[in-house]
């Protein structure tokens, strides 16, 4: 019996129409916006319209009736790109839809989700702390429920949160511990905050090495009041919940990794066949071949993780392990495929205006963001068993 990994014909428009979108949209543009540290409102506008922040949602509440694989396809090209669009939208889906999705209210998935789906507003997800990093049981920020006017009470501080101060942004999803277990451990529950609630600060923009034209900010809470009802899913069950979304959210990091990998061969290809060097385009000689073909290697064998895990996931099936090791191995060979890459390129690789340079900047983050490498190392030893 043969197995066929290709796309199907949906899936392999979607692809070709987001390349197209990639190439003819976003390349022109997105290197000016990098230089200044601009959100690229434009481009996010077009991709709203497009559908793309839809994509894996019911068409119920607007989505576009698609799945993961759809959305992984979609950041991987425009990743291949750019990597400050494809975290917006996989930050804006992912962390900022995707809670609400799952474990929200009718009435909350009914509200935030149609204008979610269409990019007109963006959510944002708030886990990390100043004093925890990968430590996100260790919650500090609380939230401490008034019984005389029914509101949450929240105070805290929550750091590198994405898509959390743009003009667009219209909730944040914070983690808060709400009580104490039996045993003294925390309950951490999650709370949606709307954007504008009195107390609610929002930071300057982060300066970055890379994702410069993407928004990260840190966002604190001083006796922030929202609605009892503005409880994301169970109380004392917004930890396990995260978990989940950070689950997902791997699989995305691990589509948009590869796409920076393959950006980084797409450009040493077309760079090696027009730099001419001792009489010669670079390409012609076998030390530069070689580079290139273990570059592609290494993000075709990206690309299967990624949509190993995307079709586990679509299919109901457990997908942990899978998706821990995709977003491992993706985010290592994206690093990777950025020096090599660089290193192709010469003194020009060193120059902003050469896409390398920014895939360059762009890939060390990937091996931070939504559980370091070394968290990735331990859930895998987890699920074989061990620890």
């Amino acid at each position: 019996m043969s197995i066929d990994h290709r796309l199907s014909a949906e899936h392999e428009e979607l692809r070709r129409t987001v390349e197209e979108f990639a190439h003819d949209v976003i390349a022109p543009k997105i290197g000016d916006y990098y230089e200044r540290h601009e959100f690229p409102y434009e481009i996010i506008r077009e991709m709203g319209r497009m559908g793309l922040f839809g994509l894996p949602f019911p068409e119920e509440y607007g989505g576009m009736g698609g799945d993961y694989l759809a959305l992984g396809l979609a950041l991987e090209e425009l990743a291949r790109v750019d990597s400050s669009v494809a975290i917006t939208l996989e930050a804006g889906v992912s962390l900022g839809a995707m809670p609400l999705y799952l474990f929200g209210s009718e009435e909350q998935k009914r509200t935030w989700l149609p204008k979610l789906c269409a990019g007109e507003m963006l959510g944002a997800f708030g886990l990390t702390e100043p004093d925890g990093g990968s430590d996100a049981g260790g919650t500090r920020t609380t939230a401490r429920l008034d019984e005389s006017t029914g509101e949450w009470v929240i105070n805290g501080t929550k750091c590198f949160i994405t898509n959390s101060g743009t003009d667009i942004t219209g909730l944040v999803t914070v983690t808060a511990v709400t009580g104490r277990k039996p045993d003294g451990k925390p309950l951490i529950s999650a709370i949606l905050v709307p954007s504008g609630t009195p107390g609610f600060t929002v930071a300057a923009p982060y300066s970055k090495v890379g994702w410069n034209a993407s928004d990260t900010r840190e966002l604190s809470f001083a006796d922030v009041r929202v609605p009892r009802e503005n409880l994301v899913g169970e109380e004392g069950r917004g930890y396990a919940q995260f978990l989940r979304i950070l689950d997902e959210g791997r699989i995305a990091i691990a589509a948009l990794a590869t796409g920076l990998a393959q950006g980084c061969v797409d450009e040493s290809v077309k760079y090696a066949k027009e730099r001419v060097a001792f009489g010669r385009v670079i390409g012609d000689f076998q030390a530069v071949q070689f580079k290139i073909a273990d570059m592609e290697m290494k993000a075709h064998t990206s690309r299967l993780a990624w949509r190993d895990a995307a079709s586990r996931l679509v299919q109901g099936e457990p997908f942990k392990k899978e998706a821990a090791l995709a977003k491992l191995y993706s985010s290592t060979i994206a690093v990777d495929n950025a020096r090599e890459a660089t290193q192709i390129h010469g003194g020009y690789g060193f120059m902003n205006e050469y896409p390398v340079a920014r895939m360059w900047r762009d890939s060390k983050i990937l091996e931070i963001g939504e559980g370091t490498s070394e968290i990735q190392r331990m859930l895998v030893a987890r699920e074989l068993g061990l620890g």
